[in-house]
C-alpha cells in the first residue's frame, strides 16, 4: 500500500485490517473481476468496479464514478485505498486517471508520477489507450462526445461478436420519428426523397488520414499526383448507427446502407471497419456518402428549413 496523494493510497490485495487502520483508510475502491467480501473493518465505505486485467476491459466508463468516490472520501477527512489483486495495473489505471483529473495533468505526466512513486506500476496497453481518451475528453466521461461514442461502438463489437441483441442505446434516435426539431439543430436528409436520416451530433469525426498514400493497393507512384492529392478531404460522413439501421445491422458484418424510405443507396457499413477517402481507417464504420444527403439547418421561424449541399 503506497501513498500517492494526501489521503490516497494504491496497492494490492495484501493490505490487511491493521494496515488500513494505521493509514486511516475510510474508503476502499476495489477493481477486480470478483466482488470482494465484507469490508475488512467496520465503517469503511466500499465501491467495487468489476474489471479483469485485460486490454479489452472497459475502465473508461467508470472513471468519473471512481473519482467522485475518492474525492468524497478525502473530503470527509479519511483516506481512500484503490486496490486490485496485484496492485500494478487496474488500481494504477484508476489512480492515474484520478491524478489526471484533480491535478490537470496529461496522461504521460500523471503516469510518470505514479511510476516514480511505485516503480512496479505497469498498466496494460488497453488501459493506457483509455486514459488517453479520458484526457482527450478533458478528464470527464462525456457520453455525447464523438470520442466516447466511437469507443463504445468498438467495445460493443467485441462484446457481441454475433451482432445479435445489441443494446438499444447503441442506436441514435431516428430524427424522422421525433416530433420536434430545435431551431439550432442540423439534420441530414436523403437527397432523393428528403427523409431525415441523422443529426449532426451523430457524426463521428476522425483525424484526417494520409490521403492516396494510404491506399497501397492502388500503387500510386507519380510524385506529382501524391503531392497534389495528399490532402484529399473526406467524401463521406462516418456516423453512429441510427435506429432505422437496426434491421440491417443485426447479425450482419457488412453491407449497404439504403434510405429506409426510397431505398436509394446512401453508403455502406462494416463492423470490421472501412477506409475513408482521406486514408483513415474507421472501426466500426457506418459510412454515408456526402453526395447522397443534404445538410438541413432549421430556421428560427417554425416549420422552415434551409438546405446546404
Amino acid at each position: 500500500m503506497v501513498p500517492v496523494l494526501p489521503g490516497l493510497f494504491v496497492g494490492g490485495a495484501e493490505a490487511g485490517p491493521g494496515a488500513l487502520q494505521a493509514a486511516g483508510v475510510a474508503a476502499l475502491l476495489s477493481v477486480d473481476a470478483e466482488e470482494p467480501g465484507p469490508p475488512p473493518a467496520a465503517g469503511i465505505r466500499t465501491l467495487h468496479i468489476p474489471a479483469r486485467d485485460e486490454p479489452g476491459t472497459d475502465l473508461l466508463s467508470h472513471l468519473d464514478n471512481c473519482a467522485a468516490f475518492l474525492s468524497a472520501a478525502r473530503a470527509g477527512g479519511g483516506a481512500a485505498l484503490v486496490r486490485c489483486q496485484a496492485g500494478v495495473s487496474r488500481s494504477v489505471a484508476v489512480v492515474t486517471a484520478y491524478v489526471m483529473k484533480i491535478n490537470r495533468l496529461r496522461f504521460e505526466e500523471a503516469y510518470a508520477t505514479i511510476k516514480a512513486i511505485k516503480p512496479d506500476a505497469t498498466m496494460n496497453e488497453g488501459f493506457e489507450q483509455q486514459l488517453k481518451l479520458y484526457e482527450a475528453m478533458g478528464c470527464e466521461v462525456d457520453v455525447t462526445s464523438a470520442i466516447y461514442k466511437q469507443y463504445r461502438l468498438e467495445k460493443v463489437t467485441k462484446k457481441y461478436p454475433e451482432l445479435q441483441d445489441l443494446p438499444r442505446d447503441v442506436f441514435a434516435v431516428d430524427p424522422a420519428n421525433t416530433c420536434q426539431t430545435l431551431n439550432s439543430e442540423v439534420l441530414y436528409k436523403c437527397r432523393k426523397c428528403r427523409r431525415s436520416l441523422f443529426r449532426r451530433t451523430s457524426i463521428l469525426a476522425h483525424a484526417e488520414g494520409s490521403g492516396p498514400a494510404a491506399f497501397a493497393h492502388k500503387r500510386i507512384t507519380d510524385p506529382a499526383q501524391l503531392r497534389n492529392d495528399s490532402r484529399v478531404k473526406c467524401t463521406s460522413y462516418f456516423i453512429e448507427p441510427v435506429q432505422w439501421m437496426e434491421p440491417i445491422l443485426l447479425g450482419v458484418m457488412e453491407g449497404q446502407l439504403l434510405c429506409p424510405k426510397c431505398t436509394s443507396k446512401l453508403g455502406s457499413f462494416s463492423w470490421r471497419g472501412e477506409q475513408c477517402s482521406c486514408g483513415r481507417w474507421v472501426t466500426p464504420a457506418f459510412q454515408i456518402h456526402k453526395s447522397r444527403v443534404d445538410e438541413m439547418k432549421a430556421l428560427p421561424i417554425s416549420g422552415f428549413q434551409t438546405a446546404k449541399t
